[in-house]
């Protein structure tokens, strides 16, 4: 169940896109699902998943990928939702149950 949060969270959730746009000061307010996925521009999804990954600047990855509190909460879910879903794997192990 855990596993599934995380994965309805990430990719499934609706929010806005968050990409930055052209001007490099604003960001894209179209709709998108997910907190990792960007709107249909297949450049903004590029963008999202490279600026999670490279982390150039940390402020313009918060502003991009948690625009709102929508987003933010969502995100909260996900993080919330692996971690369950490792302490559901590795507790068992360690208390031989």
């Amino acid at each position: 169940m855990s596993i599934a949060v995380f994965a309805y969270a990430s990719f499934q959730v609706p929010v806005w896109c968050g990409a930055v746009n052209r001007d490099g000061r604003t960001y894209c307010r179209n709709n998108a699902y997910g907190v990792l996925m960007g709107c249909r521009n297949r450049q903004h999804r590029w963008q999202k998943l490279k600026m999670i990954v490279l982390r150039s600047k940390v402020g313009d990855v918060s502003r991009a990928v948690f625009p709102t509190a929508k987003e933010k909460f969502n995100a909260f879910l996900a993080v919330a939702g692996l971690l369950s879903a490792i302490a559901a794997v590795i507790v068992p192990v360690f208390t031989g149950d």
